[in-house]
């Protein structure tokens, strides 16, 4: 199991024999995890880990998706946002992850220069079957690891409406 620490969330969303959910709205579900959880954040579909370039506190060059390793700057610790629902999820130097505009972006996706957990640093951690999750900001769109990871340059986009089994991430949390 991918899973250290179990998450259960409440949705009413139908994995598609494709494997693709189809949403209108976001899900509205509660975390059943303690927070804060340091985890590390894998793709699904190469298995690698997202990287916190520089630890955080950038808004170029943020995120990374090719390291076969998770070592200290793959590491976040997602935190309770204080509504029952979302999770900020803040970077080895403490800063947390952004989605510009709070979602729908395929260029400047994600900074990691926010300092104070806010509306736009908030994500919604939704488990789709077996240990895949979908990470949801806060207008709805899905984060997606371009490729399903193993990049450096147009790693994240924040524009998905449909979460497809490839576009899912492990959290291996402890």
């Amino acid at each position: 199991m991918h899973m250290r620490r179990a998450f259960s969330v409440v949705a009413g969303l139908a994995l598609a024999a494709a494997g693709v959910v189809g949403l209108s709205a976001p899900a509205s579900a509660a975390p059943f995890f303690a927070t804060p959880a340091t985890c590390s954040i894998q793709t699904v579909n190469t298995r690698n880990f997202l990287t916190a370039v520089g630890g955080g506190g950038r808004t170029s060059d943020v995120i990374h998706s090719n390291a076969t390793v998770a070592s200290s700057w793959e590491t976040f610790t997602l935190v309770d946002a204080g509504d029952g629902v979302h999770v900020g999820i803040r970077t080895l130097t403490g800063n947390f992850l952004t989605a510009v505009g709070g979602g729908g972006r395929t260029t400047d996706t994600i900074h990691s220069d926010a300092t104070r957990l806010q509306a736009w640093e908030k994500f919604n951690v939704v488990r789709f079957g077996g240990d895949g999750f979908g990470i949801q900001t806060i207008d709805g769109h899905w984060v997606t690891a371009v490729g399903g990871g193993g990049r450096t340059s147009d790693v994240i986009h924040t524009d998905a409406t449909v979460v497809r089994s490839w576009e899912l991430f492990f959290f291996n949390c402890r």
